[in-house]
């Protein structure tokens, strides 16, 4: 299975966000013809005041975003990881930071929203506190990818180990994870803990990221980029540099098979007490 990771500098103008959505997705079916195609977080919209999110957010399965995916994904026959939208929810003036997947034909075959809020201070004093915009998720989500089981999670998600054990006891052979990583958390832990997941669940691991820089109230905010491919040994095996693209890679089942026989980490668990 051929794989391209979409990485985005999004803002806070949801049309020009969707526009380079689709201008990259086309680029890579035209130069990669991949099977599967992962969006970075928040590829909609990011950045701007809770009522712009509010009102750039969608009611699904509805939207332009969903309809874009929608479309695309059947216009060209692939896969495509939606990384994650704005939802609108019932009852609740927070959001859904949703991913949405869609197979070969168009339709919709997987729905996940991210569990862990992003609240936290960086060295710098920049306050992060995604908890007021978005309401967390409870529920892990895998789908099949023509025989390959593929898991879901978000950006924060990827420093708690016990959601890709999740994952992989639900069959997961490769896990996307796109993100929104800030430059200075980046720079420092996303390469490492990507290896780490790979390498504790024996799965590939397919992380698009924004770069660049957006505006979030009065702040300029940075995001780190450097989409990546890690396979189940952790050898990177694709990586973007700063600056919008994508990046393509092979995923092989039978190397998830054979780390997985070599050291078979699942039979060996035990319940600890």
């Amino acid at each position: 299975m051929k794989v391209a990771l979409i990485q985005m500098n999004s803002g806070s103008d949801k049309a020009v966000n969707l526009a380079s959505a689709r201008a990259l997705i086309e680029q890579a079916v035209k130069e990669e013809k991949p099977d599967w195609i992962c969006l970075p977080e928040v590829y909609d919209f990011m950045g701007g005041s809770m009522k712009d999110k509010q009102a750039a957010a969608e009611k699904l399965p509805d939207g332009p975003a969903w309809t874009m995916m929608h479309e695309l994904s059947k216009k060209h026959g692939v896969f495509i990881h939606g990384g994650s939208i704005l939802e609108k929810l019932d009852g609740e003036e927070r959001l859904g930071n949703t991913t949405v997947v869609f197979n070969r034909e168009g339709s919709e075959v997987a729905r996940y929203r991210k569990i862990h809020m992003f609240d936290i201070v960086t060295p710098d004093g920049q306050e992060y506190r995604e908890s007021k915009a978005y309401k967390p998720g409870d529920t892990v989500a895998t789908y099949d990818c023509e025989g390959i089981t593929i898991g879901c999670s978000i950006c924060y998600d990827l420093r708690f180990p016990e959601i890709f054990q999740a994952l992989v006891a639900r069959g997961a052979e490769v896990i996307a994870l796109p993100s929104a990583f800030t430059l200075q958390t980046g720079k420092d832990h996303w390469e490492v803990l990507i290896r780490a997941r790979a390498i504790e669940t024996e799965t590939y691991m397919c992380a698009a990221g924004q770069t660049g820089t957006h505006t979030q109230g009065n702040e300029v905010r940075a995001t780190y980029g450097h989409s990546l491919v890690a396979d189940p040994w952790g050898h990177v095996v694709a990586k973007a540099s700063d600056g919008v693209g994508y990046i393509a890679a092979r995923i092989d089942p039978a190397r998830v098979k054979k780390v997985r026989s070599m050291i078979p980490v699942a039979q060996h668990k035990v319940k600890l007490t």
